[in-house]
């Protein structure tokens, strides 16, 4: 029997109660991870809070540089299970998750599964946020594929990879993640092109394990989703020139020219039957991709990493 490790990676007081749902989500799974992992994003008190509460979960502060990227490799370092489970802070997982995800990696060429991320919004969805564009939430956007396939990379905040991975391929890249509420990211995109180019192995998508990502009410705004959008571009940058070759932003191509312009028709579509918003949405793809490229050119401009 394989075993798991599962891992949430935490760094401010703010999410308490989140972090206690996410915790009691993978307790509830129907295939029980042998040990659950938290580490803290150098933030002592918070450590010591969660050690104190938590008995039966392993508290680690992370070992590495202050973000995500770091945190998921002190996880990478100190977990004992063979495959680790990675569930961001502010989310919760369906009880069939894990044993889900653990399923579709039971072929050796496997390195890593990522679910379906439903967004839970805080308030209500905005009627002018186009679906193709649920991933500057964090979700899991209009256009991907209906059922299990081999992806590019898995959603970070969802996923599952072999521990040996570390030996394999190395760790995350740590001038890329999340450092507080920098919406700075592609982390996992890098990590497992390149974990594909050095092992041989894939990544499978399987939307039939899902977790339920919260949308706080400050995410909701057209100013945090333009420049989501302008933080992706520049990500993106960093990721086409450390991997060559074609493969970095061919999903992205596919995205852009046959996701978005089938977004902007259903948008303008959904004007014309008198639902005026989808004239929004068709307009906000626009502008996201104009924001992205942006974004996208500027980092190609700089040619340095993006400290924080």
């Amino acid at each position: 029997m394989t075993s798991v490790t599962a891992v949430v990676c935490v760094f401010t007081e703010r999410r308490w109660d989140r972090i206690l749902l996410a915790l009691h989500s993978l307790r509830e799974q129907t295939l029980a991870a042998d040990e659950i992992l938290v580490v803290v994003d150098h933030n002592p008190t918070l450590a010591t809070r969660l050690a104190a509460a938590l008995p039966d979960v392993r508290v680690v502060e992370n070992r590495h540089r202050q973000g995500l990227s770091g945190g998921r490799n002190t996880a990478l370092e100190v977990a004992t299970g063979e495959l680790i489970a990675f569930l961001d802070d502010d989310a919760w997982a369906a009880p069939d998750w894990l044993e889900t995800l653990v399923g579709a990696m039971s072929s050796e060429d496997v390195l890593g599964a990522g679910s379906r991320v439903d967004p839970e919004w805080q308030t209500r969805r905005p009627r002018w946020w186009p679906a193709e564009f649920d991933w500057v939430v964090g979700c899991t956007y209009r256009g991907m594929p209906g059922m299990g396939c081999v992806v590019r990379n898995p959603s970070g905040g969802a996923m599952v990879l072999r521990r040996d991975l570390r030996e394999r391929a190395g760790l995350f890249r740590e001038d890329l993640g999340r450092v507080g509420d920098r919406p700075i990211g592609c982390e996992e995109t890098e990590y497992c092109l390149r974990a594909a180019r050095l092992t041989g192995g894939v990544f499978r998508y399987e939307p039939g394990s899902t977790i339920s990502h919260l949308v706080p009410a400050a995410r909701c705004t057209w100013s945090y989703f333009i420049s989501r959008c302008y933080s992706e571009g520049l990500s993106k940058a960093i990721v086409a020139r450390s991997v060559r070759g074609s493969a970095p932003l061919a999903t992205e191509r596919h995205y852009v020219t046959r996701v978005l312009p089938a977004g902007v028709r259903a948008g303008l579509t959904d004007a014309v039957g008198l639902d005026l918003p989808g004239l929004l949405r068709a307009s906000n793809i626009v502008l996201g991709v104009a924001a992205a490229s942006a974004g996208f050119l500027t980092g190609r401009a700089r040619r340095t990493t993006l400290d924080a």
